[in-house]
């Protein structure tokens, strides 16, 4: 007999199960082999009843046999609604064994982030962005996993586990590669729709042949377990009823038997008729009877433990069911007896009542919760949040029972369900907020309420669903009942929902019409920074006039707050565009901060400004030549977001921004390796086209015209130049450093039409003259330089080496050494310009210079 064909009925749903077996048992095998191994995940499909958990339960006892730490948890189909339910069960063992300084200290970074989602932190004020609590969790378990190897992870019924859960189960199996951990999971199929659905097909691919489609017991195997349950004299009619009866499904199978003991039933072909009757009893219609037939109290007591659905002791089902202690223990023997709740062990030392219960079977837990009458449901349920809520657990626990209660013009329940809200999007549950919001809406709220817990529910949806926040914040502001600063909040969170929806135009026409409501002043100022934002972020709506209005707005700032700093920011940045003097963008930058660093409120991670504000801050340094400034904003942002757990669009962005400081400074081997970072970022989190029509830095057609022709395609190449001239043309210049155009169409025309060149060449000398910094003169002047021949291009080539080399832009001094070297032929100065080269990591630069010095020819 092999191990999976068990020997008694006790294990029934193991019978026909070998190759699963075989294939958890050879699973774990790898685990438990190498601690470096990698982590595998197998994913058992199956109708109800065809052991999933049975199989589960296996897993187990091989699992410990060998050593292996065991967690596991299992969804339940009335705790849908409890964000993180499911991965804070499987955590307990891990969770509960650690004291606090333990627990912060293994999650790290992570711990302000994920510990709220997993209920051991409190959580910090604000919502917490879904996505990084997801990928939060996904580290603390990965870490946790490296801590308890071999460690095997049990999650039953997910297709029941909340949504929060499966998108952390999601993200975590993808990256079983370098974490030695063995998942099982269980689901059946369908059962699920939407987000979860997909989900669930995300594990699903990551396990790949590792799905197992359960079947039905054969009816040689349903023969065997009737004999093995009934005696060896049941006959073959007899066991092929069985079989017919249940469809070879084991739990009913067992289920059944069961019956057959109990009613004396003998196992042989005249008694086989009676089996249809009996197995009725099992599921359904047949299970209410059943228990109906166990008194009105056992009744009452199991509907209270459905309604429950989670810690289900004695004590909270009598508080719930209204009855006496005596009674309720009396209940709960019955109940288990029958075979409808499990049996309280009271080996652990417990007090009984405060024992935790559950239902044999998910099936079971389905047929007594729809068999409870509506009424006495929702009045169940009301109770259940009013216990909740005396009992000092919060408005997140009592809300998926507030849920379930009738709208009854209720102003508590409302405000309960807003609190509820509150407390989803702190640790990161959105969708969890968003239903308790819903809800209260159809309460409804009092008149003077309504439009705030629309302009919440807006809120709440802002992260994950622009185009229904933008649908919810335009009704709650056509309401009356929002005082002016939540008006100006719902306002400016309405733009940024049209920003991330792609709808730049409109974003900017929603703060202008505000702004154009107020009389001058602190309110119609912060408006009007963000319009300026918003236009300065759409580059189609960039224009001289536009740069007037700024100019003259921000004149009157002294950066008394966050709203004048905004502008003086803004200010800062349109002015390096479009290559003002540099001097005026350092001056209007550094007003903008206070003792050279960020206002509070002005942060990488503060909601209300974002960091595009920031990113102009930090450009405008950049090519103002105060890399040094640029350097540290950036690298403080990607500090801020690693430490508070931010991954995606905005660590993908502080690395990309970091990268251009770096490339700036000529240290190509740091930007290379920060914009890759930032680039497996991007396409880790989906930023992919169609790509938002926002101002991109560099120049986009600058660049795109300089890699044309590079690559010889030269005609391609002068088109988008041009394209970019045009461009800057309708906005009343350019910074000739932020957009290259000129110097690099001036080289390309420099063969068929110099004199057009020529011009080219003299405008970014007076561009890079009025900017005024050193990289932009030199720049121009290498420009000028290679328009030119003999002793003059010599002479524009060493002007050009001084100013570059006074300039932080190293990479740009390399290249103008080399310029410079090989048009005064001197070796001394191409060997300068060779270290230098080496030095910045510019492979390129390097070749052509050796290739110069190797010729030898007519140097000196």
């Amino acid at each position: 007999m092999t191990e999976g064909r068990p020997p008694t009925a006790g294990s029934a749903p193991l019978w026909e199960r070998d190759a699963e077996i075989a294939t958890v048992a050879q699973a774990l095998d790898v685990l438990c082999a190498d601690q470096t191994s990698a982590g595998s995940l197998l994913v058992l499909r199956g109708e109800a009843g065809l052991g999933k958990t049975a199989l589960l339960a296996e897993t187990r006892r091989i699992a410990e046999r060998r050593g292996c730490a065991v967690w596991s948890a299992r969804g339940a189909e009335t705790l849908r609604s409890v964000p993180f339910h499911v991965v804070r069960q499987l955590l307990q063992p891990a969770l509960l064994s650690l004291l606090p300084e333990e627990a912060r200290e293994y999650l790290g970074d992570w711990y302000d982030i994920a510990g709220p989602a997993l209920g051991i932190a409190d959580p910090q004020e604000g919502s917490a962005d879904p996505q990084y609590v997801c990928d939060g969790l996904v580290a603390a378990v990965r870490r946790l996993a490296r801590r308890e190897w071999p460690l095997v992870l049990l999650l039953d019924d997910a297709h029941w586990a909340d949504q929060e859960t499966l998108r952390w189960l999601a993200a975590f199996v993808e990256r079983l590669d370098d974490v030695s951990v063995l998942v099982v999971v269980t689901r059946r199929p369908g059962e699920v729709s939407g987000d979860g659905a997909r989900l669930l097909d995300t594990v699903a691919e990551a396990a790949g042949r590792s799905v197992n489609n359960l079947s039905a017991l054969t009816p040689d195997a349903t023969a065997g377990l009737t004999r093995a349950t009934l005696g060896r004299h049941a006959d073959d009619a007899f066991c092929r009823e069985v079989w017919a009866v249940t469809g070879g499904n084991p739990y009913d199978t067992v289920e059944l038997l069961a019956k057959v003991q109990d009613s004396e039933l003998q196992p042989v072909e005249a008694q086989a008729g009676e089996l249809r009757a009996l197995n009725r009893a099992a599921r359904g219609g047949g299970l209410v009877d059943r228990l109906k037939g166990l008194g009105l109290e056992a009744t009452r007591f199991a509907w209270a433990a459905a309604i429950l659905g989670t810690g289900i002791t004695v004590d909270m089902v009598a508080r719930l069911a209204t009855m006496n202690d005596d009674l309720a223990g009396h209940c709960a023997e019955l109940l288990c007896n029958a075979r409808i709740l499990t049996e309280p062990d009271p080996a652990g030392g417990t007090e009984r009542g405060d024992v935790e219960l559950e239902f044999v079977h998910p099936l079971i837990a389905t047929a007594v919760y729809n068999s409870i009458p509506p009424g006495v449901c929702t009045a169940m349920h009301g109770v259940a949040a009013q216990i909740i809520t005396e009992l000092g657990r919060g408005a997140a626990e009592a809300a998926r029972h507030l849920l379930k209660v009738h709208p009854d013009d209720d102003e508590e329940l409302v405000e309960q369900l807003r609190e509820a809200a509150r407390e989803h999007l702190a640790v990161g549950a959105p969708d969890a907020a968003r239903r308790c919001l819903e809800r209260a809406l159809e309460e409804p709220p009092r008149p003077e309420v309504h439009a705030h817990v629309l302009y919440e529910l807006g809120c709440a949806t802002l992260l994950t669903n622009p185009a229904v926040t933008i649908d919810q914040l335009q009704s709650a502001l056509g309401m009356r009942g929002l005082d002016v600063d939540d008006r100006v909040d719902a306002v400016v969170r309405l733009s940024q929902a049209l920003l991330h929806n792609d709808q730049l135009e409109e974003a900017v026409r929603t703060v202008e019409a505000e702004a154009a409501r107020h009389e001058a002043g602190p309110v119609r100022m912060r408006l009007q920074a963000f319009q300026f934002m918003w236009e300065g972020i759409h580059g189609e709506t960039v224009s001289p006039a536009r740069s007037r209005r700024l100019a003259e707005l921000a004149s009157t700032c002294a950066g008394r707050d966050n709203a004048e700093r905004a502008l003086l920011i803004l200010r800062g940045f349109d002015a390096m565009t479009h290559g003002e003097s540099a001097d005026v963008v350092i001056e209007l930058c550094d007003r903008a901060l206070v003792n050279g660093r960020l206002a509070p409120g002005l942060g990488w991670t503060d909601p209300e400004w974002g960091m595009e504000l920031l990113m102009m801050l930090g450009s405008a340094y950049a090519y103002a030549d105060r890399l040094d400034r640029a350097e540290s904003l950036f690298a403080e942002a990607r500090r801020v977001y690693t430490t508070a757990g931010w991954r995606g669009g905005h660590l993908s962005l502080a690395n990309a921004f970091l990268g251009l400081a770096y490339r700036r400074q000529g240290r190509l081997r740091d930007a290379e390796s920060t914009l890759r970072e930032g680039l497996v970022l991007a396409e880790q989190y989906g930023f992919a086209p169609p790509y938002p029509s926002t101002i991109v830095l560099p120049d986009i057609r600058s660049v795109r015209g300089r890699l044309l022709l590079a690559v010889g395609r030269t005609e391609e190449g002068v088109n988008e130049l041009e394209a970019a001239e045009k461009t800057a043309g309708s906005r009343g210049g350019h910074n000739p450093v932020l957009a290259p155009w000129s110097i690099d169409l001036a080289k390309a025309l420099a063969g068929q039409d110099p004199a057009r060149a020529a011009q080219l060449a003299a405008d970014a000398r007076r561009q890079a003259e009025r900017f005024g910094t050193d990289t932009a003169i030199g720049e121009a002047l290498r420009c000028a330089a290679a328009l030119e021949t003999g002793q003059r291009a010599v002479q524009l080539a060493a002007r050009a080496v001084t100013y570059l080399e006074a300039s932080p832009c190293q990479y740009e001094h390399a290249a103008a050494r080399v310029e410079y070297g090989i048009a005064a032929r001197s070796i001394a100065e191409l060997n300068r310009g060779l270290d230098l080269a080496r030095a910045c990591g510019a492979e390129g630069l390097v070749t052509q210079a050796r290739e110069v010095l190797e010729t030898g020819r007519g140097l000196h």
